[in-house]
C-alpha cells in the first residue's frame, strides 16, 4: 500500500466512499444528505493537510487530512480525519494510515492530536485506543445513530 499527499484530482477517488460513509450516518457528526461541492470543500480544504492510501492497483482506498485543532497559542494540538472505503475494512488500511498520520504530525511539530467527536459505536475506537489514545470524557446521546438511538460522542487525546 502507498500512502502520499493528496493531490487536487484524488478527489473523484475520495468522494464515493466519502459519501458512503457520510450518508450512512453512523461515524461523522456531517450532515448525511452533505453535496459533493461541500464535502471536496470541508476534506480538501487548503488548511488541511490530506492524504490518501492506494492499493497495489493504485485504486484510492482511504484518505486523511490532518490539521490544526485550535489556532494561536494552542496550534501545536492537531486534529485529524480519517476514511476508509468500507469495502477495505479489517485489512489494516486505517491503521496504517492513522500511523502514517501520526509521524506526520510529530514531523510538523504538533504535540498532541485530539478527536472531537468519535461515535462511542464507531469500531475505530479500537483502534483509536490501541494507538494510545484515550477518551477524555463523552458527550452523552449527543448523536443521533441510525441503527443505535442516541449515543455518546467522545474526545480523544494522544500525545505526539
Amino acid at each position: 500500500m502507498l500512502i502520499r499527499e493528496a493531490a487536487p484530482g484524488d478527489w473523484p477517488r475520495i468522494w464515493p466512499f466519502w459519501h458512503r460513509i457520510v450518508a450512512a450516518g453512523e461515524t461523522y457528526a456531517w450532515d448525511r444528505d452533505t453535496s459533493e461541492e461541500d464535502a471536496r470543500s470541508l476534506w480538501m480544504n487548503p488548511a488541511k493537510r490530506v492524504y490518501v492510501a492506494e492499493n497495489d492497483d493504485g485504486a484510492v482506498v482511504a484518505s486523511a487530512y490532518l490539521t490544526p485543532n485550535y489556532g494561536g497559542p494552542a496550534a501545536r494540538v492537531a486534529n485529524a480525519g480519517f476514511m476508509v472505503d468500507p469495502d477495505r475494512a479489517g485489512r489494516g488500511t486505517g491503521r496504517a494510515l492513522a500511523e502514517h498520520v501520526l509521524a506526520a504530525a510529530r514531523a510538523e511539530g504538533y504535540q498532541g492530536m485530539v478527536f472531537n467527536a468519535v461515535v462511542e459505536t464507531n469500531p475505530a475506537v479500537r483502534l483509536w485506543t490501541s494507538l494510545g489514545f484515550t477518551i477524555l470524557g463523552t458527550v452523552p446521546d449527543a448523536f443521533d445513530h441510525p441503527r443505535h438511538g442516541r449515543v455518546g460522542l467522545h474526545i480523544m487525546h494522544r500525545a505526539l
